[in-house]
């Protein structure tokens, strides 16, 4: 969908909700009608040593019925279980409508929900696999909710209520990737006395900042496709409408943000450096939760073929081996942070590096400085003032700098620009940090065979009043509490923070930062922005406007072996640097 051709999402109806003591008036539409696989039919069958109980009735605190599919070994008992929370449905709509590119056919089996586990693999392992209709969803009462507080509530429920059954050990924990993810996070706020332990694979904790509206700027378009593939009997919640009716951070959205100090027990959180959504929020949710016992994987992948392949498969059991069966297989011994570090395409230049924590240890940042007339970046001040502009709605301008020696990048980098907007009281800013060759070509890394822009940010600048108390050098934060537009001929300072990332740069490889009014190149998920941009866009370097990058350079030793002297030398090119 073009970012120009946004279809108007209508709310069919509202429903007033006490969000955190405050009634607010949730706008609605309906659900999608349930597909001729969503029939209720409760019962019981066993098949290749698997108990499939469909259609279980759990009633959540608030009476509200929800209906849940239980798979587990067949005779046994004592059992651990993994819920897979959403409302993408347990047997019929999205869960069978869906395809996950990357994933070979035959990975997973029939049995399996939308981004959620195999019900084969899991019980022949041992495990109890929880497969519900989220509040809303198919048959289960209710309205759908759109992420938050509430959601987390309602799977707290569920989890007590599996910890109650007759099979159960009592242990329980959830597993699943994006939404499925997500869900993990804010069940796990609510602790809830039997939840074990949670394995988030890619999911964002602040639905505002990560979904809904990134940097300031609304997204219509892919959060639009998800909720026109939600099936239920009733309604669920226009988070579109509420985007256009709440466009700055409120109570409203307040819920919809993971309390992650809340979290305190074992959590293996997996986050991929090319997904459009997740990365930014899934690294935060890893720093941020208060649990001692927390492992972050950062990997290559899309979410979907991490998620199912065997590799991964195993490395999880291991983990819930650990925390759901009791059993000592050493995974306290896994490193608490491992990442691949990217290089060109989809290979990787190192896989799994082990490391102590994120941001890496060590990390040195360097401020690399623009130059508007050359389009260029130096890692020296620029003593001329100098200015460059592009057409708001579809240019874009590129500052680049040449490698001398091999060098890596990986943790936050931060853009500060000078901006003035022309014939516009407002700017809608979008960033990328890419890999070019020595002659200029854009090199990009790739997932699902799709090339990705780059490192990201974005920015709408009436958002660019910053959190003091939350800001760091490195990683700006805003408040999006109010809105600042700006006067014709204002220059302004803006901090736009890039997702964390982590690639290599070799001699005569270039480092490219593109800033643009629109997101390219496309992906082909259908993202598709509400923005504001016309007339020209300024960016005003050197001189008394210190427009900048300030990028993670990693200390040498960290790369390969043959590659060290190497790397310390491209990272001495910067001189000296200060944490």
């Amino acid at each position: 969908m073009a970012e120009h051709q946004v279809a108007e999402s209508e709310a069919a109806t509202s429903e007033v909700r006490n969000i955190r003591g405050e009634d607010i008036e949730v706008a609605l539409r309906k659900a999608a009608p349930i597909d001729e696989e969503g029939a209720l039919e409760p019962g019981r069958s066993v098949v290749d040593g698997i108990v499939y109980d469909r259609d279980v009735a759990v009633q959540l605190r608030d009476g509200t019925t929800i209906y849940t599919d239980v798979y587990r070994p067949a005779g046994a008992t004592n059992l651990p279980a993994i819920i897979a929370w959403s409302p993408y449905g347990k047997r019929a709509g999205y869960a069978r409508k869906t395809f996950m590119p990357g994933v070979p056919p035959g990975t997973y089996s029939d049995m399996t929900k939308a981004e959620g586990p195999d019900p084969a693999y899991w019980c022949y392992h041992g495990y109890a696999i929880i497969n519900p209709d989220a509040r809303g969803a198919g048959n289960s009462e209710g309205t759908i909710h759109i992420f938050g507080s509430g959601e987390g509530r309602d799977c707290a429920d569920l989890v007590e209520w599996v910890a109650a059954q007759e099979w159960s050990n009592g242990k329980v924990g959830m597993s699943g990737n994006s939404w499925l993810a997500v869900s993990q996070w804010f069940t796990a706020a609510e602790q809830p006395p039997h939840l074990t332990c949670i394995a988030p694979w890619d999911g964002f904790v602040d639905t505002y900042d990560s979904l809904f509206c990134g940097g300031g700027v609304p997204e219509i378009g892919f959060t639009g496709m998800v909720a026109s593939m939600l099936q239920g009997q009733g309604h669920l919640e226009d988070a579109v409408a509420m985007n256009r009716k709440h466009p700055f951070m409120d109570t409203y959205w307040e819920d919809k943000v993971v309390a992650l100090d809340k979290i305190e027990i074992p959590t293996y959180v997996c986050a991929g450096w090319t997904n459009p959504l997740h990365t930014k929020g899934s690294i935060e949710g890893f720093r941020r939760i208060a649990s001692d016992e927390k492992w972050l994987r950062a990997h290559r992948e899309f979410e979907w073929p991490d998620y199912y392949s065997w590799q991964s498969l195993e490395d999880l059991r291991r983990f819930f081996d650990r925390y759901l069966k009791g059993i000592r297989n050493g995974w306290e011994l896994t490193p608490p942070v491992r990442i691949d570090v990217m290089d060109a395409g989809d290979t990787n230049y190192q896989s799994e590096r082990a490391e102590k924590d994120f941001p890496l240890e060590h990390t040195k940042y360097q401020q690399l400085f623009l130059d508007a007339e050359n389009h260029t970046l130096t890692p020296s001040p620029v003593d001329h003032e100098s200015a460059v502009a592009y057409k708001a709605e579809d240019g874009l301008v590129s500052f680049d700098m040449p490698f001398d020696q091999i060098t890596e990048l990986t943790g936050y980098m931060k853009l500060r620009l000078w901006v003035e907007a022309r014939d516009a009281d407002d700017m809608d800013l979008f960033v990328a940090v890419q890999k070019a060759d020595a002659d200029g070509t854009f090199v990009p890394m790739e997932y699902l065979g799709f090339p990705h822009a780059g490192a990201l940010g974005l920015l709408r600048v009436s958002h660019r009043e910053l959190d003091e108390k939350r800001s760091t050098p490195a990683e700006p934060v805003v408040t999006h509490r109010r809105e600042q537009l700006l006067e014709a001929g204002q220059i302004v300072p803006v901090d736009i923070a890039i997702w964390p990332s982590s690639r290599i740069w070799y001699p005569g490889e270039r480092l490219r930062v593109v800033v643009s009014g629109h997101r390219t190149p496309a992906w082909f998920l259908p993202f598709a922005w509400e923005l504001r941009n016309r007339g020209e866009h300024v960016i005003h370097a050197g001189g008394k406007y210190d427009s900048h990058l300030l990028v993670p350079v990693i200390s040498g030793r960290r790369l390969t072996e043959t590659g060290s002297a190497q790397a310390e030398a491209g990272a001495r090119l910067f001189g000296q640097f200060d944490h």
